[in-house]
């Protein structure tokens, strides 16, 4: 059964809107968007996201690996909270490449899941 939107959105060819049936991907999605949203993106939820494109610029240092760590803890567990159970990200700054992992538990079932991601 279909639980969410498509991540990215899309419109069936009948004009419809393609629901995601996949549980998972769906959850994914959701944490990459608090990952990526900066606040004060959405007009309706302006303090929503922690704004890690915002980061593409900076240093790629041990200072700014705390930094997202704590900023996207603190995110995800208050915008998701409900269906997750943050364990822990772990950010590896490596030359010119970020690597930012979010290993979580689903509340639902308790399952350990993990997304990554990389920044060069």
């Amino acid at each position: 059964m279909a639980t969410g939107f498509g991540f990215p959105f899309r419109v069936a060819p009948g004009g419809t809107i393609s629901p995601d049936g996949d549980e998972d991907a769906d959850l994914r999605g959701k944490i990459v968007q608090v990952l990526f949203t900066s606040p004060g993106e959405r007009v309706n939820q302006p303090t929503f996201g922690c704004g890690l494109l915002n980061l593409v610029f900076d240093p790629n240092n041990t200072v700014l690996a705390a930094a997202v760590e704590f900023t996207a803890s603190q995110s995800l567990t208050r915008w998701l909270g409900g269906e997750i159970v943050v364990s822990g990200v772990d950010i590896q700054a490596q030359d010119e490449t970020l690597t930012v992992e979010v290993a979580y538990l689903r509340r639902r079932d308790g399952a350990r899941q993990s997304v990554r991601i990389q920044f060069r």
